[in-house]
């Protein structure tokens, strides 16, 4: 099969030839017919994640049919339209056994740990856990952006953020992730301030609702001067220390902080402003994307159209573009999503 494939960190992959992957007794091999490329694809290609062994094909976020599974499978066949959560849980750990299955002791994650999606195949384990079907009328584009971003977000918001009409919320980083809890969290009935350093990015922002607040100024005085003293949500969407920390100064009292956008490198022990969580008794949450069984609640949404995940995709480009792409993704050149289509 074809494939982008990493030799070194930092340097440009290049798409080659290689092995086809073979399906475990519980798992699937999936042909791939639109992946997403994620912030959290070029961390991997920089050598920020340490699991990433080389050399390795990213890609985690992903939608395609299934070509085979395994012979311990029994919800599923060849053929079925599927997505799947860019962490594959095991199924029997604790966490599993309670429901949270994004946190699974066990996981595996395509592209990570194991080769991605960045390829005509990929195999993916406990295909009975973590497949998940699409609604016939839910284009590969679309879904393909489910498996990360979009599912991130809406639990995000959703569940660890606990999100009520006519609460203000504050996305901070409006890239894809950004974007789509923009997008919920105005589903929800919430009222929305988008931060971000990109033009572009926020004036996609406002096109989905909400008030845009340059992220050159003194952000979190200025978001607690928009929303009247201070947001009830908000939410790190881009993942650094400065992100971070205007996320937090941007809360009204009791309010939640939700740190979406991962925080590596020189970022993974980022300051907190620990006096200000304890005198105005703030909450700091972390979100780590989105079992597989609790996608029907976000898909049901997407048919009511409620929220549309295809009106933020920027742009589609062909497998032997990603490479340029990931490597310049950094640039931010982009406003929304990048799907790369294989159909």
């Amino acid at each position: 099969m074809r494939a982008v494939v990493i030799r070194d960190f930092g340097v440009r992959p290049t798409v080659r030839d290689v092995p086809a992957p073979t399906c475990s007794p519980g798992g699937a091999v999936i042909r791939v017919l639109a992946t997403g490329l994620c912030r959290s694809d070029w961390h991997g290609w920089m050598g920020h994640d340490d699991g990433i062994r080389l050399p390795h094909v990213p890609g985690h976020e992903f939608a395609g049919v299934i070509e085979s599974v395994g012979e311990q499978v029994t919800g599923w066949a060849a053929g079925d339209r599927v997505t799947v959560p860019f962490v594959c849980a095991c199924g029997r750990c604790e966490q599993c056994l309670v429901g949270n299955q994004q946190v699974c002791d066990n996981q595996e994650q395509p592209g990570f740990t194991q080769w991605g999606s960045f390829a005509e195949l990929v195999a993916i384990a406990e295909a009975d856990t973590n497949l998940v079907a699409l609604p016939d009328d839910l284009d590969f584009v679309s879904a393909a952006a489910l498996g990360c971003r979009f599912a991130t977000a809406y639990r995000a918001v959703m569940t660890q953020g606990r999100v009520k009409a006519d609460e203000w919320v504050a996305v901070h980083g409006c890239g894809g992730v950004g974007l789509s809890a923009i997008m919920i969290a105005v589903a929800a009935g919430a009222k929305v301030v988008a931060v971000d350093v990109s033009e572009r990015a926020l004036a996609v922002a406002a096109e989905l609702g909400a008030v845009a607040v340059p992220g050159s100024r003194d952000v979190a005085a200025e978001v607690r001067e928009v929303t009247g003293g201070g947001a009830h949500l908000s939410l790190d969407a881009f993942g650094s220390a400065a992100t971070c920390d205007n996320s937090i100064r941007s809360l009204r009292k009791r309010g939640r902080h939700v740190q979406v956008g991962l925080m590596t490198g020189e970022h993974a022990r980022a300051p907190i402003p620990m006096d200000l969580v304890i005198a105005s008794e703030l909450e700091i949450l972390g979100s780590h994307g989105m079992a597989a069984y609790e996608y029907p609640a976000m898909l049901a949404s997407i048919a009511r159209g409620d929220i549309d995940p295809r009106m933020l995709v920027g742009r589609t480009i062909a497998l032997d573009d990603a490479p340029e792409a990931l490597a310049t993704m950094e640039g931010g050149s982009h406003p929304g999503m990048t799907v790369i289509g294989l159909s």
